[in-house]
């Protein structure tokens, strides 16, 4: 699928110089594609700029959970757009949409305690929250262990999706349906700048594009455009490790399966009346150190992906996290995820390290220059969630 991806991207490249365009975007990960859709919607012509062969990062090195529920009061409406748009797209063309819903389960009074305050924040602004007991989890979950659950927070109209899959299906469907886009993989820009009424980009190539507008959806890549500006930017880059195991279609585990340590760490729970006054457990500090939260999320091959852990850097060490895994990270996931379920969870058929921007005071950073030239960056860990509302938002407030 990935070499048949590469190829009709390489097909659809138009080398072609000096095209005024109404809109650059530079970046085809997710956010990049949605700011790009978006302008498209509005009648604009686009050129959509990638500088690997295809999109490499952290919008395929992820869970594909798009989970709304998990989202801070402020950044919700964005999300729930987002499934709305995923669904509608999925109407249309497959783009590996899947739903299945999203599940918080709690292991411990606190979390218990946690889950009902989320309830009552979901029915006041009518998003459907449905509690279950013990028995209800683990009927619709039974490879969950007893000793673990104490109950769980459904929200049945959460989806996931594929990352390996995604982002590749959906530029084939933005390029099919909107004659106005011109994508061009393996081009990276070195040069954005502002010339008169319009911008100017320069490619590794030395090729030339003009528009009206760029928009700079860079993701982890701080080094080719505005190098200075990024490292004053306060940005923090992540390095998240996940596993998968081999298939295993007989495990009933379908959907976005979220446990303790989740409630414990995202941003809904975080706003919940008790959580401040929430200890933590002995046997959760160490995780909690390495930033790990237990995930899992089962594949369409019957695969399980497990994790994650968050490791730090700040903007201008970012190569101080290395591509190496860390074998002691993934024993303790290991380890916290077999207390969780009954299958044998060491069948690892493989293990893999993320990469995300984000940045500790911000929801994303925002730069503008002279109006012509936008930078959407360090999104954080809900890009897969939140991208496709927030750029619907972004392009709204870009384009008046």
């Amino acid at each position: 699928m990935l070499l048949l991806c590469k190829n009709i991207f390489n097909a659809l490249v138009i080398m072609t110089k000096n095209i005024q365009y109404d809109l650059i975007v530079v970046g085809s990960g997710i956010l990049g594609t949605f700011h790009a859709l978006h302008a498209l919607r509005l009648g604009k012509t686009v050129l959509l700029t990638e500088k690997d062969q295809y999109p490499v990062n952290a919008t395929v090195r992820n869970f594909g959970q798009a989970v709304v529920s998990g989202m801070s009061s402020d950044w919700f409406d964005y999300a729930r757009r987002s499934t709305e748009l995923y669904k509608e797209i999925q109407q249309e063309a497959d783009i590996s949409v899947r739903n299945n819903g999203t599940v918080y389960l709690s292991s411990d009074d606190d979390e218990t305690q946690l889950l009902h305050e989320l309830k009552e924040r979901m029915d006041a602004i009518d998003y459907e929250a449905n509690l279950l007991s013990v028995d209800d989890c683990l009927a619709k979950w039974p490879s969950l262990k007893r000793e673990y659950c104490k109950g769980g927070l459904f929200f049945p109209q959460e989806v996931s999706v594929e990352p390996s899959k995604l982002i590749y299906q959906l530029i084939e469907y933005a390029v099919a349906k909107y004659p106005k886009l011109t994508y061009m993989p393996s081009t990276a820009v070195l040069d954005c700048v502002v010339a008169g009424d319009h911008v100017e980009i320069t490619t590794a190539t030395r090729q030339t594009f003009t528009a009206e507008k760029a928009i700079i959806c860079n993701g982890g890549e701080f080094k080719l455009l505005f190098a200075d500006l990024f490292k004053q930017s306060g940005i923090i880059l992540s390095k998240l490790q996940m596993m998968k195991t081999v298939p295993m279609p007989e495990v009933q585990l379908e959907g976005n399966i979220l446990t303790g340590l989740s409630i414990r760490r995202y941003e809904s729970f975080q706003e919940c009346p008790s959580f401040s006054g929430i200890s933590t457990p002995e046997h959760y500090k160490e995780c909690q150190k390495w930033g790990i939260h237990i995930l899992f999320k089962k594949a369409v091959d019957g695969s399980i992906i497990i994790g994650d852990s968050h490791e730090y850097a700040d903007v201008n060490h970012t190569d101080d996290l290395g591509f190496g895994i860390n074998s002691h990270i993934n024993e303790l996931m290991l380890t916290a995820a077999q207390e969780i379920v009954s299958f044998d969870v060491r069948k690892i058929a493989s293990t893999w390290a993320g990469f995300y921007p984000q940045h500790n005071s911000k929801h994303i950073v925002e730069y503008d220059i002279e109006d012509r030239i936008h930078i959407r960056t360090a999104i954080g860990g809900k890009g897969m969630t939140s991208s496709a509302g927030y750029a619907e938002a972004s392009i709204k407030k870009i384009y008046n």
